[in-house]
């Protein structure tokens, strides 16, 4: 039996709800409790080691107030060479594995992590599918044997350790299995998923939020077509197809996913989760769920049952905010040390960089995240949790000024494209100028023919809904700052395809949305065949 299916079998449900989602009911005095005990028992843990001395100094601080009045901020470079060549010599204890980030900035960074956090990881994932299964408080619609879909990024990624350590500690079928979909691609992932699931079924499908749309068009394509393939001559195949065909026509509609596959609840994460929502639950048949995380920190918020805002979770890692007003100009500047603040001194409405310390022997601390959250709330009146509630805004310094007069994120340019309506495969965007005017430049593939003077109008007059600080913008420069250039139908493909060809690693096969560098820019454009659709 594996270390998880016990609770499984020995606890109720109300005891296995609190193993998993009793965050949700903690007062904000208990979650900072929570959090003292641990720092403190991280700070004795590291003093001895190398990075804990350099970091930290010979003395061990004796309070959190020592702790964050006498440790510096911190970023990756303060652990170079030590975490990028994994010498495991400086660390106060022998990591149980290292993971890498998704490699934002053109390189990776690797992180340590040990058993004791992969433990709470995964209880943070079993808790996640348990509240995507339900809309009530206390219900755990969950059993070891369950079969999750999941298309995510292998070893050592941090989400393929994940799924990795999550069946190791409870039973369950992963689809498709993690032997065999390490060494495929993406596309021929998600067919194998689709025969296995097919075959065998699914109770939750987990995955970012765009791959799940991509999944979506993906198997319904394909499920136009499996009378053509002997792959799909199971019985339990054609039996599950005739099912889904009849449900399909008793609903006058295309056949679905949600047609096949009656899942349970669907995970997922990602800035486009919530401009991708309707879309998930058009093919998937549920309200996705969804979670804020890291390489380096684990799970570091998640949604209660109402599937809305997201609570903190008070053992994954200690937590600081740095408030936006407070943080350096230009951003990236890591000369100044901004103060912090804890949990119980945010503020409602208000914007903060989240800074990070491991724990569990790991080894950053005051780490800068450079993600950038907004407290919606001080609680969440609905559920009764009484913790403040999040949303992810965007990565610092990865946003789009125009004139100073409004900054645009990945995130707004992504619901503005989004809600023109218009059928998009892939987007880019960044920062032009036209002699002393600047302009939002737009690379844009869309799946029917447009022209990009009426794009750029119909962008525009979306970025005006969802950024206040866009609204009156054209008044301000005295022109519609929005120019677009669209692009022939598999421009981005092609362009994945060559870094592909070039040896890339899958985070940089895909190029960036905000401020692309301009070889990579140059590089797509070599791959566009359309004339005369520049505006």
């Amino acid at each position: 039996m594996l270390a998880e299916d016990r609770f499984f079998q020995d606890f109720t449900e109300e005891e296995l709800w609190q193993r998993y989602c009793g965050f949700l009911d903690l007062s904000l005095d208990r979650f900072m409790d929570i959090q003292k005990e641990l720092l403190l028992d991280q700070m004795e843990r590291i003093a001895p080691s190398a990075l804990g001395k350099k970091i930290m100094g010979n003395r061990v601080p004796g309070s959190v107030e020592e702790f964050r009045r006498t440790v510096p901020l911190t970023t990756y470079q303060d652990y170079e060479p030590y975490l990028s060549e994994k010498k495991e010599d400086a660390l106060a204890e022998k990591p149980h594995l290292w993971c890498h980030s998704s490699g934002r900035g053109g390189y990776f960074k690797w992180i340590p992590h040990s058993v004791e956090f992969m433990e709470r990881v995964v209880r943070n994932l079993l808790g996640c599918f348990i509240l995507a299964m339900t809309n009530s408080k206390g219900k755990v619609n969950l059993q070891p044997g369950f079969r999750v879909l999941s298309i995510i990024p292998p070893r050592p990624y941090a989400s393929g350790w994940l799924v990795y350590s999550l069946a190791e500690r409870i039973t369950c079928k992963v689809i498709p299995p993690i032997s065999e979909a390490e060494d495929l691609d993406f596309e021929e992932r998600v067919q194998k998923a689709m025969q296995i699931a097919l075959r065998e079924g699914a109770d939750v499908a987990a995955a970012t939020s765009s791959i799940l749309v991509k999944m979506g068009e993906m198997f319904t394509e394909e499920a136009r077509g499996t009378r053509l393939s002997m792959n799909m001559m199971h019985p339990k195949i054609l039996m599950r197809l005739l099912r889904a065909s009849i449900s399909a026509r008793s609903k006058k509609r295309t056949l679905l996913p949600a047609d096949l596959w009656p899942l349970k609840g669907i995970v997922s994460s990602g800035m486009d989760s919530n401009i991708y929502t309707k879309e998930i639950a058009h093919y998937w048949g549920h309200q996705p769920y969804q979670f804020y995380s890291s390489s380096d920190a684990g799970f570091i918020a998640m949604q209660a049952w109402n599937k809305k805002m997201m609570t903190f979770i008070p053992d994954s890692v200690f937590l600081e905010f740095i408030p936006q007003a407070e943080l350096p100009c230009p951003a990236e500047s890591e000369d100044l040390h901004p103060e912090t603040i804890l949990l119980n001194e945010v503020e409602e409405g208000k914007l903060y960089e989240v800074i990070i310390t491991q724990l569990y022997g790991m080894p950053l601390l005051r780490y800068r995240t450079k993600d950038l959250i907004k407290i919606n709330a001080l609680e969440d009146k609905e559920t009764g949790v009484q913790l403040p509630q999040m949303t992810f805004q965007r990565r610092i310094g990865e946003t789009i000024n125009l004139a100073s007069l409004a900054e645009l994120d990945e995130k707004t340019i992504w619901q503005a494209i989004a809600g023109t309506g218009m059928a998009y495969s892939d987007w880019s965007a960044c920062k032009e100028y036209d002699g002393d005017k600047t302009y939002l430049r737009l690379y844009l593939e869309l799946k029917e023919q447009e022209n990009a003077a009426e794009v750029a109008r119909r962008v525009d007059e979306q970025l005006k809904m969802v950024d206040p600080d866009y609204q009156d913008i054209d008044s301000y420069l005295g022109l519609q700052p929005v120019k677009v250039t669209l692009l022939s139908p598999g421009t981005f493909e092609k362009y994945t395809n060559e870094k592909r060809k070039e040896g890339k690693d899958l985070a940089h096969l895909k190029l960036r949305h905000i401020n692309p560098p301009q070889a990579d820019v140059e590089q797509l454009l070599q791959f566009d065949k359309v004339e005369s659709k520049k505006w």
